[in-house]
């Protein structure tokens, strides 16, 4: 059998039209058409989303000898495929649009958070401002418990927002007509504010550290002066991981119904996300720990610099344990 007819057959068991076939390959309706009609033959790319959509092997759409689907999904699973409609997919992409300024926001607080116990620490070492170290310390750690508390309050809010829609994420999916076409042509009109937005925290986050470079020009010994420009990086980083992070909620919420990128059916069900939100949460955790227990703020933000360093390591080792998975 050729592949022409596969196609046909395989397209009439799903129950779908040539326009709705075209519509979940992101290709025009004479396209299949076409491959239907021997006329062309789709490309490589094309053939492995036509083999994770019909839930067969490239090798039996590919082969004309191969006559019986050698499946890639279980047909038991096939039949329990949620199918997002487009009033859902909607409602997703506006409730990830929403809860991406809580998350942006609980995130810069987070970061926010030391900043008052940093510089009433230092403006305490200095006698002329009479401001007693446990007095300090103690209105610093009620602002700096304050921010977390709102910012834990925001992530739970956020999460349990868009905890109906967790399936996206892990789960294999099939959408109804017109979802896929609409969420593409959304995303194609969000690539320009999603690159705009990751250029402008890139260079937040670099310029973040002209502060710290800067106070050497103004004095060098002046710790106060010290803290406060450590307490302007920051802000400044701060604000350019706010850009990071709301631009790519909403980007992720395209690819995840798209099931693109990091959430392809391939990847669906990897372990490399779940290491990476386990690796950051120990990377915090130990930034905590060691800034409060020896409170040498000062210097304590080089466990970040660290994280990001070893991160690449611990990314290409889920890789691999995805791989063997």
């Amino acid at each position: 059998m050729i592949f022409a007819d596969k196609l046909i057959q395989l397209r009439k068991k799903a129950g779908w039209s040539q326009e709705e076939l075209a519509e979940q390959m992101n290709v025009t309706r004479q396209s299949v058409s076409k491959w239907e009609g021997t006329q062309s033959v789709p490309d490589l790319e094309k053939i492995i989303r036509l083999s994770e959509l019909f839930g067969v092997s490239t090798d039996y759409l590919l082969k004309d000898a191969i006559e019986n689907e050698e499946c890639t999904i279980p047909s038991d699973e096939m039949s329990k495929l949620r199918r997002v409609s487009m009033e859902e997919a909607n409602a997703f992409l506006s409730v990830k649009a929403a809860t991406s300024k809580s998350i942006a926001l609980a995130t810069f607080l987070c970061i926010l958070s030391p900043v008052c116990l940093l510089i009433l620490g230092a403006i305490s070492e200095v006698p002329k401002y009479g401001l007693k170290n446990n007095v300090a310390g103690g209105i610093g750690m009620i602002a700096l418990l304050l921010l977390v508390t709102i910012a834990v309050a925001l992530f739970i809010s956020s999460g349990r927002k868009t905890a109906a829609y967790d399936y996206l994420e892990k789960e294999i999916f099939e959408t109804e007509y017109g979802v896929s076409g609409m969420v593409s042509e959304r995303k194609a009109q969000y690539n320009e504010v999603y690159t705009r937005n990751n250029i402008i925290g890139a260079g937040l986050c670099i310029m973040a550290l002209i502060p710290l470079f800067g106070r050497a020009i103004f004095n060098d010994e002046n710790e106060l002066l010290l803290t406060i420009m450590l307490s302007a990086s920051f802000v400044i980083a701060g604000i350019g991981v706010v850009f990071f992070i709301r631009s790519g909620i909403v980007w992720a919420s395209y690819e995840k119904l798209l099931q693109e990128g990091d959430y392809s059916k391939a990847k669906k069900q990897s372990v490399t996300t779940t290491i990476s939100a386990v690796y950051w949460s120990i990377a915090a955790a130990v930034y905590l720990g060691y800034s409060f227990s020896t409170n040498n703020w000062g210097s304590s933000w080089v466990i970040w610099v660290v994280a990001a360093v070893v991160f690449p390591a611990i990314a290409a080792i889920s890789n691999l344990l995805d791989k063997r998975k």
